[in-house]
């Protein structure tokens, strides 16, 4: 598959590459095989400090796999990958998973389900899971309370992390991902198993993380062009373990590169700054302008 990368967002456009004090993330001709499958095959990508990804394909692209590589969680089988202006497989990556947030439902599975959500919180602060001995301060305290209110779930501070749902779940994870003032924040499927309006709900809270100058940079994963909140503004399009397409969102996300990686025929909709996505009929109807 040959790579379409937008003009002005390839690799080639960042000048000078050892120097990355201004680049999130790195990614060189990298690749990832497993048990003799490739998971990932030739990948460039970088991150600037004050962008927000999108990364779009379908089941198998390889969307995990990079996000883990983003995370310091995997090492790559071929290239280069620096998170944070630091070269894996040359740094301590204990040290460097703090400053990185990450917020998948892999995390929310190792969670005691009679953990306060305050808890799964603050924790974060001591990088565990079930709080246990740990002393934290008011100061503590009340950011992790302060998180909890900017995703709309303060009132279940007391409440136990296993009686609530879905939603609540996932906003209680972006929270704790959110604790440790991390400098890359990763979001792997935030709106998966939601109904509407959960999905609704969390598509507005993290349009509005997004468009805080003060946030993050952030890569959200998602198979679905419906969950991608406002305020985003880069696209990665996975298939098969390959780059599609990369840039600007309102560059790359076009029909035509969606059917490439879904590998259907695929009519794109825009409804002011939302996306949705649909099989093609085959034929076009006309509207007036």
């Amino acid at each position: 598959m040959t790579d379409q990368i937008q003009p002005g967002s390839g690799p080639e456009t960042h000048g000078d590459l050892d120097d990355l004090d201004d680049l999130v993330l790195h990614l060189a001709d990298v690749g990832v095989r497993r048990g003799g499958n490739d998971l990932l095959r030739g990948v460039d990508w970088q991150v600037e400090l004050d962008e927000r990804w999108v990364v779009l394909g379908g089941n198998g692209a390889g969307k995990t796999t990079l996000l883990r590589l983003a995370g310091a969680e995997l090492h790559p089988t071929a290239g280069v990958v620096h998170v944070l202006g630091e070269r894996m497989g040359r740094v301590n990556v204990f040290e460097l998973r703090t400053r990185v947030g990450f917020a998948t439902a892999a995390i929310g599975g190792r969670i005691p389900p009679d953990e306060t959500v305050l808890d799964v919180v603050v924790s974060a602060g001591y990088a565990v899971l079930g709080r246990w001995r740990e002393e934290y301060d008011q100061l503590d305290t009340g950011r992790a309370g302060g998180l909890l209110k900017s995703m709309g779930i303060a009132h279940l501070a007391e409440r136990t992390f296993g009686t609530l749902s879905e939603g609540e779940r996932k906003r209680t994870l972006i929270a704790r991902a959110l604790m440790t003032d991390p400098e890359l924040l990763l979001l792997d499927e935030p709106a998966a198993g939601l109904d509407l309006g959960g999905r609704e709900d969390l598509v507005g809270r993290l349009s509005e993380l997004a468009m805080d100058p003060d946030a993050p940079a952030t890569v959200l994963v998602t198979h679905h062009v419906e969950e991608i909140p406002p305020g985003f503004t880069h696209l990665l399009l996975l298939a098969r373990g390959e780059v599609v397409a990369q840039g600007l969102i309102d560059d790359v996300l076009t029909s035509e590169n969606l059917s490439a990686a879904f590998g259907q025929p695929l009519e794109l909709e825009r409804s002011g700054d939302r996306y949705f996505a649909r099989r093609s009929t085959g034929h076009t109807v006309r509207t007036d302008e």
